[in-house]
């Protein structure tokens, strides 16, 4: 059965992340059967729900650990749904978030055990790995002032992104050849576009 290729881009908050994945959209042409864009969380009607727990419910106080399962349990639903079906219809995926991200906040962040969280990623994905990862790396104090409607993660402040960012470098070095690192800093939104435009183009085409 063919599989598909499947991208990831990461980045702490204010990295301009989801910039980019809505201007993916555009310039890939969106209504392609081949491509699927999706996120997390958020991508399922589960997911949806679990998105407001945790991005935007100030009212709920949630321990580490249970902000950990929430997250996990979105990505069996959104990978139950959406990701493993695409694949095996060997289609592109292009993801905005996916378990990086799990271990750079709830791990190198909150202070979790790395291991055990990687354990439990692994159980729920059954190892799928993105077959490429794009990190847009940005100064904590650049990215933070870049925000505008700061999500319950965004208001943990300048240390907690710092530690975020360290723990997406950190990655990054265990995994070189999924990791493709952008630093964002002095790059306007167009010209970091070009640069996705281009790894994508260039991974793709090995894959194939």
């Amino acid at each position: 059965m063919k599989k598909g290729f499947f991208i990831t881009i990461e980045g702490c908050d204010g990295s301009g992340k989801t910039t980019q994945w809505d201007l993916l959209k555009q310039s890939l042409n969106q209504n392609s059967n081949n491509l699927v864009f999706t996120r997390e969380p958020g991508s399922t009607d589960l997911g949806k729900e679990l998105r407001k727990i945790l991005l935007n419910r100030e009212d709920l106080i949630l321990s580490a650990e249970a902000e950990l399962l929430l997250y996990l349990a979105d990505r069996v639903q959104h990978i139950k749904e959406i990701i493993r079906p695409a694949l095996e219809q060997g289609k592109t995926i292009i993801c905005d978030r996916f378990f990086d991200s799990t271990i750079a906040y709830q791990g190198y962040a909150r202070g979790l055990s790395i291991e055990k969280i990687v354990l439990l990623n692994n159980i729920i994905t059954e190892n799928l790995k993105p077959d490429l990862t794009i990190f847009l790396d940005v100064d904590p104090n650049v990215s933070l002032s870049r925000s505008k409607d700061k999500n319950k993660i965004e208001f943990e402040g300048l240390e907690f992104q710092k530690k975020v960012r360290e723990g997406f470098l950190s990655i990054a070095k265990t995994d070189i050849s999924r990791f493709e690192i952008i630093n964002t800093t002095n790059l306007s939104i167009e010209e970091v576009h070009i640069k996705i435009l281009e790894l994508i183009k260039k991974k793709s085409c090995k894959n194939n």
